[in-house]
Order: C-alpha cells, then structure tokens, then sequence
C-alpha cells in the first residue's frame, strides 16, 4: 500500500509546509520581479535610445541577489530571521536591529499560501496534476499581490502558466483534453481582447491591459475553454464586491483604476478546485428557472 494511502493526513500537511516554505519566496518574488522588470526596461531604453541619457541599472539585481536587508538600516536579515510566520512572530513585526516595523502582509502572504495548498491537497488526490495545481496556486498568488502593487501582471508569470496549462494537457496529465487547453487559451485571449477593443472604440479609453488577457488565455489552458464563463462571470462578482468595499472605504470614484488580474486570479482559482460543484448547485437550483 502508498505510503500515502496509509497516510491520508500526510500529502496535505505536507503540502501545507511546502506552501509555508514557498509563500515566504513568494514575497521575495512580489517585491522584486516589477524592480528587475523596471531595470531590463532601463537597460533597454540605455542602448536604445542613448541620446535620452537614461542611465542603466548599476549592479545585480535578481530574486537571489543582493541578499535581502532591512530597508530602513540595511541589516541583512539572517536566516533565523527568515522562518516563515515564526520569525515574524518573535520579532513582533519588528527589525531586530532597528525595530523598523515589518509589514504584517509577509506572514499572510505565507499563511494564505499554505492555507491554498492545504485546500489543494485536501480536494485532490496525490498526482502529477495535484503537485502542478500546488505551482498553478503560487503563479496566482504572485500574479495576484504584483498586479495590486503595480497594475501589471509580468509576462514571467502569465506566459509560463500558460504554456504549461498546455504541456500538461499534451502529456496527459491534466484532465483537460488538448483540444479544450488550447481552444481555452484563445478563447480565454480574444474575450477579453474584443472586450477591451469595443470599450476602446465606444468611449476612446483603455479599459484594461494586455495582463489580462494572458493571465484569461492561462486559465483557459488550465481548465479548458467550458470554465470561461464561469470565470468571467465569478471575476465580475468578486470585482463588483471589492469594488464596492473600496469606494466605501477609501471614496474614490468610480473612475479610478483598478487591477482586474486579482479577480481573474481568484476566480480562476475557485473554478478550478470547486468548478464542479459551483456548476451543479447552480443546475440545481436554477436549472428548472
């Protein structure tokens, strides 16, 4: 017998610590994948376009260098500093040279991305697919936080996720047949691309970015074109929702722009793991409407 049949607690506690471990790279991620996106730009437009005088990025900048410091007294944080919520827990959200405060967000990002990976673990059985939802949940939640930082969802994160919604559909492992990845993807791209393109041509203003069309076309290969509406549908729902939490909270107009990668993200997300019995609880009770 699997160790894992035997063990039927072991893959989600598992999971769980894998997502611990990974929602702490995953802030490191947020914070500096739109920074080495702004320095290639600069770099770019220095040998392009030298009579601008833009000056390009001094030094190596990546997710790995320079080691991760305290902004406000450059301490290096240590390794002991850096367990996730733990650490942050007995430094009180503090730095423990300067006792700069740190921002609450680190360890939620880290709890939200082990709570995810226990739901994935706890929903789906032990696979390959299972362990590529777990990576399909860390692209989201980094998608999701650099999109609500900076209003752009990196091509790093949206083009890779749809590539592999594809490749796994061509190995078998996913569930979705080939034809429905790649039908998905186009259509989950053209939606919203003809959408943007009738809002531009009716009122002259750009409704959305090309983010998000990508990130629709990745979901689209992951759960096969069939899930689109469902998609869309719930990402209008959750956005009307937070809308309104934010023009309560903060009164703003409705002008004002807003990511719409998150509710992609979130909707995509709750369609893959409860699509299923979204769909027949809506059956049910509508069906007969």
């Amino acid at each position: 017998m699997d160790v894992f049949d035997y063990y039927p607690w072991l893959f989600p506690t598992l999971a769980t610590l894998f997502g611990l471990i990974v929602g702490s790279f995953l802030n490191v991620v947020i914070h500096r994948l739109p920074i080495i996106m702004e320095r290639e730009w600069r770099a770019e437009c220095a040998d392009s376009f030298p009579e601008y005088q833009i000056s390009p990025p001094e030094g190596t900048y990546n997710l790995s260098v320079p080691n991760s410091t305290c902004p406000k007294c450059d301490t290096p944080i240590r390794m002991i500093d850096n367990i996730p919520v733990v650490s942050w827990l007995i430094l009180k959200g503090k730095c423990r040279q300067c006792d700069n405060k740190i921002s609450m967000r680190y360890p939620l990002i880290e709890i939200l991305s082990a709570g995810l990976c226990f739901v994935i673990a706890n929903q789906f059985a032990l696979s390959y697919f299972s362990i590529a939802l777990l990576f399909f949940t860390f692209t989201l939640i980094a998608a999701t936080f650099i999109d609500l930082d900076t209003m752009l969802l990196p091509d790093q994160l949206t083009l890779p996720l749809t590539w592999a919604g594809i490749a796994l559909a061509l190995f078998g492992i996913s569930p979705v047949s080939l034809q429905d990845a790649v039908i998905g993807a186009m259509a989950g791209y053209l939606a919203l691309w003809s959408v943007y393109w009738l809002f531009k041509l009716a009122t002259g203003k750009e409704g959305m970015g090309y983010g998000d069309f990508k990130l629709l076309a990745a979901l689209g290969a992951w759960l096969g074109w069939q899930y689109l509406p469902m998609i869309i549908l719930l990402s209008s729902l959750v956005g009307l929702i937070f809308g309104l939490i934010q023009l309560k909270l903060k009164s703003q107009g409705i002008d004002k722009a807003f990511p719409f990668g998150p509710y992609l993200a979130i909707a995509g997300w709750l369609s893959m793991v409860w699509g299923n019995d979204i769909l027949n609880w809506y059956l049910s009770n509508f069906s007969g409407i």
